[in-house]
């Protein structure tokens, strides 16, 4: 067999539209691959200047692009991740990225075994996006923007290797991809996929440096404890337990990578409109006088019903005492807190200052703060959303004024305040289930961690409110427990809830969503006695 020019075809050879479509799909896998080399890379880089530097903070540009993305979200869809992923909002984020990113990788590899040369402009755009990104992130140093540059050029580098040439043999119709072709890109997608551990190890192992510091730590003797709490755990069976283990404990934060900070280096300062700037240890912490607090928080993303909050044994120092030292400036109302990645809640100061025992926490539960709590220092204040308090890892206080700052949530959307909203929640029976006609225990929590919980009440379909049973309060900062004990008729039935607050105010009907300020409405189950 012979070409048209008269040149002897190899046995097998395919015309070069055919063959390059035939080897799309290893163009796109090698450009996958060239693209994972880079980001393996990029991450090492990132990890190596953290390490040089000492910062506790990364470059590496898929958390800094991650970070963009949330901090772009608005309040709605922000709100409906949460809601629909729960506490696995952050891998439901990274499996999204890595996806849009894999597709890009790929897609440029295809190109490039097309035009090399517009597919190496696509890869300088999209490194330039993501260098800016890193550049402009609000933990940026003078050098972040490295790695993400170094990165890309390895990418460029490879993908103009890989692909270029054979492209050109291709378009040429000298020949196409073989077995041996094959082979090499699998051998490249192997390595790809062992460079790319990097990130992935990275993000696994995030904190770990934390869990070492942490194990070390003997926490002081709290100079007041909590009180206590046996009556306030009602037993009953299928509910949830009074005190939230922190292995239980919802996290939602905007922290992509958790933070390892060492306490050694830990420190707090107090600056802003004061008379005097304190710069506070941990050394110097651990001798405050101490104490132990209830407190229940809740997550402003919460739905009725929901389970984004959790009950726990706080220990700290009250912040109360730390501002007074510091002494606020007339006119001050309120406190941003920043954490070690850049995070920050604007608090009022009154909620700071007043009796409610707003802490430094360095406990949960008697144990140091796990790594993805806080660790070693958070902010747990009563009554308040924690998107204006709850400030993990936090290093810095500024008193300031509203009307000169705004935490990270406000320009986003929502509310400059956020007391928690009166709530109550059916645990048992699940909606949905099944029951045994009979005597059947509903059972839940209700909280208004600022004024406390007075009485619960349980309405079966339409009928009258009924008065629920209620554990003990150790502290109006913690939820409640309730039962209620129904004598379950067969058929299809509702069962609803609703919570009276400490000044006698009953829990709201009104049905809004969480955005801008919390949501509100009466938790509604249906279940069906056989």
């Amino acid at each position: 067999m012979t070409r048209p020019d008269g040149i002897p075809a190899l046995a097998g050879a395919q015309a070069p539209e055919r063959a390059t479509r035939k080897g799309t799909g290893w163009y796109a896998v090698t450009g996958l691959s060239a693209g994972a080399f880079g980001v393996g890379a990029a991450s090492l880089l990132a990890w190596i200047l953290d390490t040089l530097s000492g910062a506790t903070r990364s470059a590496d540009p898929l958390v800094a692009v991650g970070g963009w993305i949330v901090d772009g979200v608005p309040p709605a869809v922000k709100a409906a991740a949460v809601n629909l992923f729960g506490t696995a909002d952050k891998t439901a984020l990274w499996c999204g990225l890595a996806l849009v990113v894999g597709a890009i990788f790929a897609g440029l590899g295809v190109l490039a075994a097309r035009a090399p040369r517009l597919a190496l402009g696509g890869v300088t755009v999209v490194v330039a996006i993501a260098a800016l990104i890193v550049a402009t992130r609000p933990d940026a140093a003078a050098m972040s923007a490295l790695p993400t540059v170094g990165g890309g050029g390895v990418w460029a580098v490879l993908l103009a290797g890989w692909i270029g040439d054979r492209a050109d043999q291709q378009h040429a119709g000298i020949g196409q991809p073989g077995l041996t072709d094959r082979r090499s890109v699998l051998r490249l997608a192997a390595g790809a996929a062992a460079v790319s551990a990097v990130p992935i190890g990275r993000g696994l192992t995030a904190g770990s440096g934390a869990q070492t510091a942490r194990a070390s730590i003997v926490l002081p003797t709290a100079g007041a404890t909590a009180p206590a709490a046996a009556a306030a755990d009602l037993c009953t069976p299928g509910a949830l337990p009074w005190q939230t283990p922190a292995s239980a404990f919802f996290r939602i934060d905007t922290a992509l990578r958790v933070p390892s900070v060492d306490p050694a280096t830990w420190s707090l300062r107090v600056i802003g409109e004061v008379e005097r700037e304190i710069v506070l240890t941990w050394a110097e912490l651990l001798r405050k006088p101490l104490v132990e607090r209830w407190v229940t928080l809740a997550c402003v993303s919460n739905e009725v019903g929901g389970d984004l909050v959790g009950n726990a044994r706080w220990l700290g120092w009250p912040v109360r005492e730390l501002l007074a030292q510091a002494g606020p400036r007339a006119g001050a109302d309120m406190v941003l807190s920043r954490s070690i990645d850049g995070w920050t809640a604007g608090t009022p100061l009154t909620a700071l200052t007043d009796d409610r025992d707003a802490l430094l926490a360095i406990g949960m539960n008697g144990q140091p703060l796990p790594a993805n709590h806080g660790f070693p220092v958070r902010l747990v204040v009563p009554g308040l959303y924690g998107y204006v308090s709850a400030t993990k890892w936090v290093t810095e206080l500024k008193v300031t004024r509203f009307e000169t700052d705004q935490g990270y949530w406000t320009p986003r959307g929502w509310s400059a305040f956020g007391p928690v909203k009166t709530a109550s929640r059916i645990d048992v029976p699940r909606s949905g289930r099944e029951v045994r006609a009979g005597t059947v225990a509903v059972a839940g929590v209700a909280w208004d961690t600022g004024r406390g919980i007075a009485a619960v009440q349980v309405r079966i379909d339409d009928g009258p409110w009924q008065p629920a049973r209620l554990g003990d309060e150790p502290a109006t900062s913690a939820w409640r427990q309730w039962v209620y004990t129904w004598d379950a008729q067969p058929g299809s039935h509702t069962v609803t809830v609703r919570a009276q607050d400490g000044t006698g105010q009953w829990q709201t009907a009104d049905v809004r969503p969480s955005d801008p300020d919390g949501a509100t409405g009466l938790h509604t189950i249906t279940v069906r006695v056989v």
